[in-house]
C-alpha cells in the first residue's frame, strides 16, 4: 500500500510505506443468522411433544381410555362403546354406592370387568326375585329398566371388610356378585366417569 504523508523535518519527501508495516483497516465480516428451522415448524414440534408427554401422563397415572366389551351394563354402557376411567380418583375419596367401577376378574385376574357398586363394606344385601334390598330397604334402582330386571334371588350377605358387592345393571345378561361374590378393594383399579364414544352418548357416566 502507498500513502503519501508530510514530514515535519523534510518538507517534500515522499515516505514510502511497505505492506508488512501497514495497519490494515478492519474489513466487516457478514454475520450469517443462525440455522433454524422454519419457526412455524418448530412451534408445531414443540406443542406436539408437549401434548404427548400430557396425554402420556393422564393415560399412566389419571385416565385409561377403554373399551366396553359386552351387554351387562346396558343399557347405562353399550357394547363396544368408549368410555375413559380414572385411576387416580380412589386415592383421594372412597368407592361409593352407585359407583361404575373396573376391576379385576376375581376368578380370572388377566380380565377386567365393569359392574355398578351396590354395597360397600358392612351392608348387608340380599335379593328377592330380582329386587335388591339393602341394609333392609328395597334399593330404587332407575337405572334398571324393567326389561333387564330378572328374578334371581340371592341369600342376605354381609359385605366383608375392604370389600363391595357389584351387580350389572342388565341383570338377565350380567355375571357378577351373585355368582363370584363380593369383590376385594385391591382388584378395583378405577372408576367409569366419561363415555366418549359413540358421539351420541358423549357424556359423564351415573
Amino acid at each position: 500500500m502507498v500513502g503519501n504523508s508530510t514530514d515535519p523535518g523534510s518538507a517534500g519527501e515522499t515516505a514510502i510505506v511497505t505492506p508488512s508495516e501497514a495497519v490494515a483497516a478492519p474489513v466487516p465480516v457478514p454475520i450469517a443468522p443462525p440455522v433454524r428451522l422454519s419457526s412455524g415448524f418448530g412451534v408445531w414440534l414443540r406443542d406436539l411433544v408437549i401434548s404427548l408427554a400430557i396425554s402420556a401422563f393422564i393415560i399412566i397415572f389419571l385416565y385409561q381410555p377403554v373399551k366396553v366389551e359386552g351387554t351387562s351394563m346396558m343399557p347405562s354402557l353399550d357394547d363396544q362403546e368408549r368410555i375413559f376411567v380414572n385411576k387416580f380418583v380412589y386415592r383421594l375419596e372412597p368407592i361409593q354406592r352407585g359407583d361404575i367401577v373396573v376391576f379385576r376378574y376375581p376368578r380370572d385376574p388377566s380380565k377386567s370387568f365393569i359392574k355398578r357398586v351396590i354395597g360397600v363394606e358392612g351392608d348387608h344385601i340380599r335379593i328377592e326375585d330380582g329386587q335388591v334390598f339393602l341394609n333392609g330397604n328395597l334399593l330404587d334402582e332407575d337405572y334398571v329398566p324393567r326389561a333387564y330386571e330378572d328374578e334371581r334371588s340371592y341369600p342376605e350377605v354381609v359385605v366383608p371388610s375392604n370389600s363391595y358387592f357389584v351387580l350389572g345393571d342388565h341383570r338377565t345378561m350380567s355375571n357378577d356378585s351373585r355368582d363370584f361374590g363380593p369383590v376385594q378393594a385391591s382388584f378395583i383399579y378405577g372408576k367409569a366417569v366419561f363415555g366418549y364414544w359413540p358421539m351420541d352418548k358423549m357424556g359423564r357416566l351415573r
